[in-house]
């Protein structure tokens, strides 16, 4: 029987991970499935405080969901301070997926900036573990300090590889720091990654998508070659509030995953 999108069902948190000084993982267990797949979200209850909606960082088949949260708000400050073994409220899975079958036998090209990362992983993940299904994969992804950087143990252990190229970027220069310093469209437009045979699916704050997604068209990348998520603009998940719609789309039930040429055909602000 599936879920109902409506109804939340319980999970308790069964470890809790500290990303960075706003940033932490909370990995729930459902007492169900809720089968997600990546790309998409889910509304998470903190009985009696609120619920907000979050990308799932974990790739499907876990007995567990991975999100990853940034301290911004009312519901967001309250979730930093729990502890593992609260038990939560969990809706969805809500929107689309990464179109992970039509991109099989390509080159995948991640590039994500600050919480953007949280999204990607997702499919990072879903990549890895279906390793044989894709090429060489990369990934560009930037915070402002290097102490901002997300899932450390996954950028500078777990992926790299002779398969996996891993770049870094900080936006400010950084003590100890020998990286790139710079945003992260400079740093794309710097390494200048092939097209050919290659997806790039990009995830950040508004204005490094903005100047992303033109970089990646500066590099010789066509509209059907490169996706974005617009997960930030989901709010109530299931198309009612009307806060996420552009143009004629609603992100929550269209998206919030697009290609490029999906975007461009959209009147309205992404």
């Amino acid at each position: 029987m599936e879920n109902n999108p409506l109804v939340p069902v319980n999970g308790e948190v069964i470890e809790i991970i500290e990303e960075s000084k706003d940033v932490k993982t909370f990995r729930v267990k459902p007492e169900k499935d809720i089968n997600h797949l990546p790309g998409q979200c889910a509304m998470l209850s903190l009985f009696g405080v609120g619920e907000a909606i979050f990308s799932i960082s974990s790739p499907p088949k876990r007995d567990y969901l991975d999100f990853s949260i940034k301290k911004t708000g009312k519901v967001t400050d309250i979730l930093h301070q729990i502890e593992e073994g609260q038990q939560l409220g969990i809706r969805g899975p809500y929107g689309n997926h990464f179109p992970f079958e039509e991109i099989k036998g390509k080159d995948l090209l991640f590039i994500g900036g600050g919480i953007g990362l949280a999204p990607l992983r997702s499919l990072i993940k879903y990549a890895l573990d279906n390793r044989d299904d894709y090429g060489n994969l990369q990934l560009i992804y930037g915070s402002r300090t290097p102490e901002d950087l997300i899932f450390e143990r996954d950028i500078y252990k777990n992926w790299p590889s002779d398969t996996f190229k891993v770049n870094l970027a900080v936006d400010v220069e950084s003590p100890g720091w020998d990286g790139f310093v710079g945003f992260v469209p400079q740093y794309l437009e710097e390494l200048a990654p092939d097209p050919k045979n290659t997806v790039a699916i990009t995830c950040g704050p508004p204005i490094m998508i903005k100047f992303v997604l033109q970089t990646l068209e500066k590099l010789g990348f066509s509209e059907e070659q490169v996706i974005t998520t617009l997960e930030y603009k989901m709010k109530c998940g299931v198309g009612k509030c009307g806060r996420c719609n552009i143009d004629d789309q609603y992100v929550c039930k269209d998206g919030p995953v697009f290609y490029l040429k999906e975007l461009k055909q959209l009147k309205g602000e992404f």
